[in-house]
């Protein structure tokens, strides 16, 4: 079907037309869960040091955060020379090294980052790490089959890999993994730019983000990690087979619920997605991975699995020292700060989401429902609005709430009987239906405390808070991708040919959220 026209002169216009989401729509994580019981003496967490004086690295002295780039230290103050270890357990000889950088808070250890040894041409294998030397939970439960765990649909595969790892802390240096345990440790979470998932954010650190949906999906978020580690014992329990060698108390009596959301969040931030894997390996921690290898929306270079290994192909040349990126997926920002906790203003997957839902008030819902059904669409429908293509999403939404505006018994059998979705739309609904999304964008525009020039002001401020500057560059992308949507509601209101007329009155009118 033709791209269609907004009412050039009155009479039938299309009410409702198919429509395929994009195919680099992402669907959402899973969400983990909380609650706490006793802490003992000695609990930690991959990423301790985030706050309190359990946080192994707020211990550090600076002597010890400028360390030479590949040395980690152990709880001794030994040095644990962290890709020599690598290569004692079957790292064949590669094309990188670690190199550091000074993080924004001098009490923190400096960022570390895998970095080009040698001069590298697209299509180089950088390195590859064999599978004895990554974790995934293939590795967690050994001969077990994994259905013995996930098949409970109460513990998700991030949350297994994080417990694994805070029990293997535990047994410190007889642990196989402590030396990428100390690295995690040592990373504390962070991205390549040294800001934590807002999920470590205090309250009012996340008020940075208000106005912008992030902040209720952080918390949505939480309150899922919350809920999953509630059920831990349960499922340490129902998997009588998994942990059996860790002579410990039961999860939620050996680990607080905070130091599960920051084992947690530290697995989230550098897990990587295996494609083409059996499902025991499709989510695996690589030692020369993330966090260590930077995130990048317009770089295609992934970890692949072979054999017997994880590779890393590169997707562009590299000069010697030089930082080596991979893809992060079709991932919006809002998706890239709550997992990773950065933002990148090139990003040609970012996106907002508006949820348009049929009245169940109407008399004639259940038609609606069924033409809806009819041309793949739900009675709450989320649309995506991409970067660029802004115009496009609004002419996406239209068919819908032109639907949702029928309100005539005769009209409504038209649109049923139709053999294309077609139906009759009059001027003053046209003009209704452009005036409630005009209203509803600028009301959610009218949500962020901040104007553009505060926001401008604040992105410039080399001494502003990191996370207030992400934060602020998140809310600079979405009020962008608002504006362009106004802009386009209010070209189509411009193209109407008779701007007297008022908008249809409308008692069952569609819902935008």
């Amino acid at each position: 079907m033709e791209p269609m026209k907004l009412c050039n002169v009155p009479g039938s216009v299309p009410c409702f037309q198919a429509f395929q989401l994009p195919s680099h729509s992402l669907a959402s994580k899973r969400f983990f869960p909380a609650g706490s019981r006793r802490l003992p003496s000695r609990s930690w967490s991959p990423c301790s040091g985030y706050g309190g004086s359990q946080g192994m690295v707020a211990k550090k002295s600076q002597k010890e955060a400028h360390a030479k780039p590949h040395l980690l230290r152990g709880e001794d103050g030994e040095q644990i020379d962290l890709m020599s270890w690598m290569h004692s357990q079957g790292l064949p000889p590669c094309r990188v090294k670690l190199r550091e950088r000074p993080s924004h808070d001098p009490k923190h250890f400096p960022i570390r980052f895998v970095a080009a040894s040698e001069d590298l041409q697209s299509g180089d294998v950088a390195f590859s790490v064999p599978n004895s030397l990554v974790v995934t939970l293939e590795r967690v439960l050994g001969n077990e089959t994994i259905a013995e765990l996930l098949t409970t649909n109460k513990l998700s595969e991030l949350a297994c890999l994080a417990l694994y790892l805070m029990y293997e802390k535990k047994q410190g240096k007889k642990s196989f993994w402590y030396p990428f345990i100390k690295e995690l440790d040592r990373q504390r979470g962070r991205g390549q730019l040294a800001v934590e998932s807002p999920l470590l954010w205090s309250d009012d650190e996340l008020e940075y983000l208000a106005g912008s949906p992030t902040r209720e999906e952080v918390l949505a978020r939480a309150a899922g990690i919350k809920r999953e580690y509630d059920e831990l014992d349960t499922v340490w329990f129902m998997a009588g087979s998994l942990f059996q060698q860790y002579p410990y108390d039961i999860p939620t009596e050996a680990f607080s619920y905070e130091i599960f959301k920051q084992a947690f969040v530290a697995v989230q931030s550098c897990v990587v997605h295996l494609q083409k894997v059996a499902l025991a390996r499709r989510f695996a921690l690589v030692p020369l991975g993330p966090p260590l290898l930077a995130y990048r929306s317009n770089c295609k270079a992934m970890l692949t699995s072979t054999e017997d290994a994880v590779q890393l192909v590169v997707d562009r040349p590299y000069k010697s020292g030089e930082p080596i990126c991979v893809w992060c997926g079709p991932q919006p920002n809002s998706r890239l700060l709550l997992n990773y906790g950065f933002v990148d203003e090139e990003n040609p997957y970012d996106r907002l989401s508006i949820e348009v839902s049929l009245n169940t008030d109407d008399p004639q819902y259940q038609d609606k429902r069924m033409i809806a059904q009819r041309n793949g669409k739900l009675t709450v429908q989320v649309f995506h609005a991409y970067v660029g293509r802004e115009k496009e999403a609004i002419m996406d939404m239209l068919p819908y709430m032109r639907l949702g505006y029928v309100s005539d018994p005769a009209e409504m059998h038209t649109v049923i009987s139709s053999q294309g979705p077609v139906c009759p739309v009059s001027p003053c609904v046209e003009r209704a239906v452009l005036d409630q999304l005009r209203g509803y964008l600028k009301t959610r525009l009218a949500g962020y405390p901040t104007n553009q020039s505060e926001v401008d002001i604040l992105l410039a401020d080399i001494r502003a808070d990191p996370k207030r500057q992400v934060a602020m560059q998140l809310v600079k992308l979405e009020k962008k991708m608002l504006s362009a949507c106004l802009k386009a509601v209010d070209g189509f209101i411009n193209d109407l040919p008779d701007h007297s007329v008022a908008p249809c009155p409308a008692p069952y009118a569609p819902s935008l959220k």
